[in-house]
Formats: C-alpha cells, structure tokens, sequence
C-alpha cells in the first residue's frame, strides 16, 4: 500500500526465535512497537525461520530484533524504507565460538519515485502559466492586439481586459455586506493583495483537504515540530480575516455605517458561520447519519466565526471613523497606542490560556501536559492527549462531540478523541486574527506610504520570529512551549504570524505597490471564499470532483484527482468573478 514497503525477514538462527520491534523516528519518547515473531531455523532441513511485515515509509524506522526468551537485543538498524520497496532482513551467525550476530539489510526490489506525478504536475502547470503570459505578451503588440479585437466582440474584449485591470464593484455583490477595503474611500477599489493571500491559501487547503494526492508531507504533522502545508494554512486564512476585519469596518464607518448596525452584522456573520460548520460542514458525517449523538460541534468554520465575533466586536468598540488622523506624543506607534485596551484585553486573554494549559489539574495526568499520549512519553501517559486542552474539551463538549480521528492517532497510536479546533486553542486562534488586525491598522494608518507599510511587516514579522526562538529554544520537542497546531500552542502562533507577516509583504509589494502581478489565479477563490470553502466540502465526493479510481494505491491518479478538482473550484470562482456574484455573509 503507499507509503509502506514489504519487508522480509530470514531467521538462520537456532531456537528459540526472534521478536522484530519498530520505532518511528518522528515519534518522540516512544515505545517500540512489536511487529512480528520471527520463528527458529529448521538445522534438520537447514532452512531458516521466515516472517514478513508491511514497515512504514513517510519517517525513517528504527528496528530492534531481540530473542524471544531473555529479550537480549541481538541488532539495532535504522533505515528509511521507500514506498512499494521490497527488502529482506537476513539474520546469522558469524560465528559460532563468539555468538557474533550479524543483521543484513537487503534491497529485493527498489522503490518506486513517487514524487515523478509532482513533479509532471509542476511542468503542466508552469507550461500553462507560459502561455498565459506569452498570450499577455502577444497582445500589447498593436498588430495583434487589433485582429484579436476584430475577431471577437469589442465591448465584451474591453470587459474582460477590464476584469483583469480593475475590481469589481462591491455594489454589484449579492449582498450588501462590504467586502475589505483599500484605503481610498472614493475609489473604493479592493486591496487585491489580501484577496491574493486569501486565495492562495485557500486553494492550497482545498487541494489538502481533497487527499493532497495522498503524500504524507501533505497531512498535518502527528504533534509538535515540522510544519507540514495543513498546518500553516488555517493559521493564516485566521491570520488575513483579522486583517480584513480592520479594513472592512474603517470603510464601514467612514461611510457613515451606525457601530449599531455593524455589530448586528457582526453577529449575523459570526451566526451563518458557526451553523454552516456544525450543520453542513461536519466530519463525523463519515462515520455515520448525522444526529445529536455524534454531531461534532467545534470544526473549522466554528472558529473561524467565534474568532470573528471576538476580533470584530474589538474592533468595533475602540476603532473610529476618523482612522489614520490620530495625532499624539508618539507618531511611529499611531497604530498601537490608541488601542491599549484591545492589548490588554489580548494579553489577559493569553494569561487565561497560559494559566489553564499549564495549572489546571487534569485527572490521571501530569500538571501542564503537552503531550499526544498514547504511546508517547513512553508510554506512561497514553489517555492524556493534549492535556488541559483535551480534558476541557472532553468535560465541556462530551467524547462523541469531537474529532474522533486526531493525528496523532497514526504514529502515537493516541485512542483518546482529541479536536485540534477545541475550545481552549480558540484562544489563541483569537490571538493571530488580532495579529492580522494590526496588518490591516498598519495599511489604514500608513495608506500612502508602501515603505512604511512594508518595514512594519519586516518589524513585526521579525519581532514574531524572535518570540517564536525563545519559546521554542530554536528545537522541536526541547523549548518552553513547542511548536503545535493541535494545541494552537502561543509559539505556534508567533510562528504562523511570522511568516503571514513575511507572505504579505511579498504579496502586497508584487500586486498592489509595483503591480508586477494582478493575483490571477488565487485573487477569484480569495473574493468568494466562503462558497469555495463550503462548497468543496459539500460536493467533496460528487463527479466531477471525484471519480473511481483504477489503482487506489496510485499517488498519480489521486494527485490528478485532487488537482483536477481545485483547479475545477479555481474556474468555477473565476466565472463567478466575471459574473460579478460575490456570497458574502
């Protein structure tokens, strides 16, 4: 099966026989986990003991053979495996006056490249992206540009060169809910560049969330450290909401909005957001038919709107129509000062998260666990997964009204339901739209100065990095508090925030200061997330977004697969762009 290779292990050795153990190098403090008994040669027919096991191939393993009886380790061999290889182990006897044991590791058949289908897929993709820009090219030749126009419709040609140009009309979405603006209240154009950021981490979720071509590299990481491309994307559609909210509700109120009106909206929103992820939106319609009894109630879109109505009405509460005329003692801090109570607020809210994960006593468990249990911490804790996070979850919500399938029940083997959008990650899920929010307060109050703007992402990205260094002591599993998306651990937030930071300062520097890119493809799905998001979900398992495949065991035909259907969701947002139909909540 992918990403697993056969391994075949030969016994020379006289009885009593072997015991084959395993250990994953990304699992940290574990167990070894028995794999297969390895019976004694025959002497009399002179033929060895044979055993064969499927071994795992995303992380290099570590193999352990000891005798059955008196568990003396006999040999120790770390390998990475690779996909569909075949592999014999041939333990013998080197000699016999000393018992010296040898372990050969032996390539039967080699492994496949599983990495060729992405690799085809990236020249399709660039091949399609050069002739998009060779056609650009080709039509500022006047020659050209004049028979393309005879040729086709001159005002439906002048439309389309428009769209590419300009931005739709926020008068002409399907409701009247403004979307993020720039900061020129009579142009009224979109900041494309946050459309963009949006976009693409949007698309890259929906290709994730569609199997990601089934490669391990493209599922969220067990527990701490690496952070694979799951783990990074939610982070920052949170990230660029809380920037958005900024822009969005400046514009609202220069416009003469009532803080009455928009809290009600804020509310509505927050309310159609919750409901879509608990209602339409919910994994546990995998196991089952959906009821009260398995409904799973925290989700993605839950805390994407919860998050929302906390930033919002933040917002709302302390920012004024006249943003960017503050004038006071400190001019360089105009975007913080006037706003120390939504600090403070956010500081008390970290204070509640710092006190609950590492004081509250949970029951069975050590006091500040941050562990994924099952077999992890060898083994001494395996019912504590997420610690104060997990426990809260399962007191306040119930055990049948969470994720029941956490990762870390793959490689620490975790039996615990564990929600990586629980309620105490929420916290800090608050935290990073906040960061976001002060993205959106630097290109408010600094709106006709791209250098300002961009050296204050540089200054808080680079202040991110270095809060992220401490926490974490530069180490995956060694600092104060280690990287986790399951946790939404404050260091993971630092992080994320850091490069969101870093990604919009590239984005808004090509697409809105220098214009070298209008944002194309990603600047459609970013305008229409909500129905892209909830869509994909929705029609996950209906043609043409999925088909019966000939080889389930094939990385191509489910990367095709995968791609076939994001870049079906790309299209589908870009005819509702020319349309001009926004869904806006």
């Amino acid at each position: 099966r992918m990403d697993q290779a056969l391994l075949l292990i030969s016994n020379e050795l006289p009885a009593p026989g072997l015991n084959l153990a395993a250990l994953s190098d990304s699992c940290h403090q574990c167990l070894y986990q028995f794999l297969a008994f390895v019976p004694p040669s025959n002497e009399s027919l002179r033929k060895p003991g044979t055993a064969s096991v499927m071994v795992d191939t995303q992380h290099p393993l570590t193999l352990l053979l000891n005798s059955s009886v008196g568990d003396r380790d006999l040999c120790k061999i770390q390998y990475h495996f690779g996909e569909f290889g075949n592999y014999s182990l041939v333990v013998k006897t080197l000699s016999t006056s000393t018992q010296t044991v040898s372990c050969d590791l032996i390539i039967n058949e080699g492994p496949i490249n599983s990495y060729l289908p992405i690799l085809f897929a990236f020249l399709v993709y660039m091949g399609i992206l050069a002739i998009v820009i060779a056609g650009r090219l080709l039509m500022k030749i006047d020659p050209v540009r004049n028979w393309v126009y005879k040729k086709l419709n001159p005002r439906a040609t002048d439309r389309m060169i428009n769209s590419e140009l300009g931005s739709p009309n926020t008068a002409d979405s399907i409701n009247c809910d403004p979307a993020p603006q720039s900061w020129s209240t009579g142009s009224r154009q979109r900041l494309r560049s946050l459309d963009t950021f949006r976009g693409l981490c949007l698309v890259i979720m929906v290709f994730v969330n569609y199997g990601g071509g089934k490669y391990w590299f493209f599922k969220h990481e067990s527990w701490n450290g690496k952070l694979h491309f799951p783990s990074a994307l939610f982070s920052r559609f949170v990230f660029i909401m809380g920037t958005s909210v900024a822009l969005a509700l400046g514009s609202m109120l220069r416009w003469g909005t009532s803080k009455w009106k928009v809290l009600r909206k804020i509310l509505w929103r927050s309310f159609v957001l919750i409901l879509l992820g608990i209602i339409v939106v919910n994994p546990n319609y995998c196991l089952q038919h959906l009821s009260w009894d398995n409904l799973r109630i925290p989700g993605v879109l839950q805390r994407l709107g919860f998050t929302y109505l906390v930033v919002a009405a933040l917002e709302l509460l302390f920012t004024r129509a006249d943003s960017g005329t503050w004038e006071g003692r400190f001019p360089a801090l105009q975007d913080i000062l006037p706003y120390w109570p939504q600090w403070i607020f956010i500081l008390v809210l970290e204070t509640i998260w710092l006190c609950l994960t590492f004081l509250l006593p949970v029951p069975d468990c050590p006091r500040g666990y941050l562990g994924p249990g099952g077999i992890g911490d060898f083994g001494k804790y395996p019912n504590c997964t997420g610690g104060a996070a997990g426990y809260i979850d399962r007191l306040l919500l119930g055990e049948k009204h969470m994720y029941q399938h956490p990762s870390s029940g793959v490689i620490y083997q975790s039996t615990m339901p564990y929600d990586p959008e629980g309620i105490l990650g929420t916290i800090n899920s608050i935290v990073m739209a906040f960061l976001g929010l002060q993205a959106g307060k630097i290109t408010l109050f600094y709106k006709d100065q791209p250098k300002q703007i961009m050296s204050r992402f540089i200054i808080w990205g680079t202040v991110m990095g270095i809060i992220s260094a401490i926490l974490t002591k530069c180490s995956k599993e060694e600092g104060f508090i280690p990287i986790n998306k399951n946790l939404w651990s404050i260091s993971y937030v630092t992080t994320m925030s850091c490069f969101a930071f870093i990604l919009l300062l590239l984005i808004y520097y090509l697409v809105d200061v220098k214009k070298w890119w209008s944002g194309a493809p990603f600047l459609y799905p970013g305008m229409n997330s909500i129905l892209v998001y909830t869509g994909h979900q929705v029609f996950a398992n209906y043609f043409p977004f999925k088909w019966k495949m000939q080889d389930s065991q094939s990385h191509a035909e489910h990367l095709t697969q995968n791609l076939t259907a994001t870049t079906l969701w790309v299209v589908i947002s870009y005819i509702l762009y020319r349309r001009r139909i926004f869904w806006k909540i």
